[in-house]
């Protein structure tokens, strides 16, 4: 309720005008009737404990006036149903009756103890909760009392004395059996009887009693006149039997005395036989177990020997043949781990030679890819004419094949000439010297032959190669006249005049 009031208070105080006031007040009021609802909901939710009945009385539909729960829960509805609850506590009821007449009209007195309580099976606790809903145990226990008093009159008046006073079992029998259905009617059960004892007022009972002991002490009298009665007649035959049973012994004595004698006679005959044959089988029997103890003997040092020699092997082999597994394990673990590591070496390298085989060949197929490309836009560029590219790129490497017929004769190691030149002219109207170097530049391979030799056919502007070597030299010397060349320093040493000086030398020339 602090709570709530708090909440009131606040939404008074913070409503600054009045519809946020009057919402808080409503949030308020809504919060307190949810929570007053749901605290009545579970006020009218009601758990029956072991020793009670929970009564639910009302409207309870066509069943009955009520409806009886043990154990469990259930819950009650408001303003249609209520409830009580019946205590399941038992309930002695002390039972003091007397002057209760019997079936030989004898009045006794019958003291006893009843327990009791209410009954929780199904249509029971329907009577109990109509006939002892709202009572308190000592009212229940007035009530069952003056049910238990009525039910023993009727019981001990169908019984007699002698019935009721022997047989127990039978009266508490029948006196459960009356009681129970009476109790039954208004929703009670029998729990235990128990009967202290029974009087009369006019001591029949005790008469019986007296009668019973009396006739017990004359049946033990007539029992022990009895038993000494027998007891001197079979004295007496117990003497006769024996003066008669000492003569007969005497006389069986005497007979079993001879026969004795002639039975100790073979007995000693026997005894001597029986001696001698258990002497025999006794020496027999001691070389028989001396021969046995040297079997056993020998099985046994059999045995510790076989034991020996199998713990040697043992021995040896922890000692041999283990370490010697253990190596050999060791060796092939050793190199099954060499193998595996060369094989992830070489498998390495391969896999690193792939990739640059790979690369490789992925840089040529980009080259040529390339190459190609240019040439396409080589092709392009002539005017779709694949002749004009071919002549293009061909000048573009002139200057490459020149330099390599240069080469033929570049890397001859020269180092120095000697012409011997008479001064005189040959056939071809040159001195020796020009005929020297004529033939030196003679033996370099046409351009065009070199050309041919790798499969291109260079363009006429270019020249031609000419059949006629006469006619292309002729051209070649009328081109030289026409176009004067840089002068070639030749050293040339006139031969000398053996004849003269013979003993003359060459000169160098570097």
């Amino acid at each position: 309720m602090n709570t709530l009031e708090n909440i009131i208070c606040l939404a008074q105080t913070d409503g600054g005008d009045g519809g946020s006031g009057y919402g808080l007040v409503l949030l308020a009021s809504l919060l307190i009737v949810g929570l007053g609802t749901l605290m009545f909901f579970f006020s009218r939710f009601k758990r029956c404990p072991s020793d009670r009945i929970l009564v639910i009385y009302g409207k309870t539909g066509k069943d009955g006036s009520s409806r009886c729960i043990h154990g469990g829960a259930s819950f009650v509805l408001p303003i249609f149903q209520d409830f009580q609850f019946l205590d399941l506590t038992p309930i002695p009821i002390d039972i003091k009756l007397e002057g209760a007449l019997s079936k030989q009209n004898i009045r006794v007195n019958t003291p006893s103890t009843f327990t009791v309580g209410i009954s929780t099976e199904s249509g029971v606790m329907e009577n109990a909760a109509e006939r002892l809903l709202g009572l308190d145990l000592n009212q229940i226990r007035l009530l069952g009392q003056d049910i238990i008093f009525g039910q023993m009159r009727v019981v001990i008046a169908t019984m007699d004395i002698e019935s009721i006073n022997a047989d127990r079992d039978l009266l508490i029998e029948k006196i459960t059996a009356g009681v129970e259905v009476e109790l039954t009617k208004v929703g009670l059960r029998l729990i235990n009887v128990n009967i202290q004892d029974i009087t009369d007022e006019s001591g029949y009972i005790a008469a019986l009693g007296k009668e019973a002991a009396a006739r017990a002490i004359n049946e033990a009298k007539i029992s022990v006149a009895q038993q000494e009665r027998a007891g001197e007649i079979g004295k007496n035959n117990a003497e006769r039997d024996q003066r008669v049973e000492v003569a007969a012994a005497q006389a069986t004595a005497v007979e079993g005395e001879n026969v004795a004698k002639i039975k100790v006679a073979q007995s000693d005959a026997a005894r001597q036989v029986q001696e001698a044959e258990a002497e025999r089988l006794a020496t027999a029997a001691e070389k028989v177990k001396s021969a046995q103890a040297l079997e056993e003997a020998y099985a046994s040092e059999q045995k510790a020997e076989a034991a020996r020699a199998a713990r040697e092997k043992a021995t040896q082999y922890a000692n041999v043949v283990v370490p010697a597994e253990i190596e050999k394990s060791k060796i092939e673990t050793l190199a099954e781990a060499d193998a595996e590591k060369i094989r992830r070496i070489e498998k390495g390298k391969a896999d690193g030679i792939q990739s640059i085989m790979e690369a490789e060949a992925r840089g040529t197929l980009a080259t040529l890819q390339s190459k190609a490309q240019g040439f396409g836009d080589i092709v392009q560029a002539s005017g779709g004419e694949a002749d004009d590219a071919t002549l293009l790129l061909i000048t573009e490497q002139l200057p490459a094949l020149v330099e390599e017929q240069v080469k033929a004769i570049s890397n001859l190691q020269i180092d120095s000439v000697t012409v011997w030149d008479s001064g005189g002219k040959g056939k071809s109207g040159k001195n020796d010297t020009a005929e020297f170097v004529s033939g030196l530049v003679g033996a370099l391979p046409p351009l065009h032959q070199l050309t041919k030799n790798v499969g291109i056919e260079l363009p006429e502007f270019l020249g031609k190669l000419s059949d006629n070597p006469e006619e292309a030299a002729q051209l070649l010397k009328q081109a030289k006249q026409a176009t004067p060349a840089a002068p070639v320093e030749v050293a040339v040493v006139d031969p000398p005049d053996t004849e003269q000086n013979p003993a003359s030398e060459p000169t160098d020339s570097q």
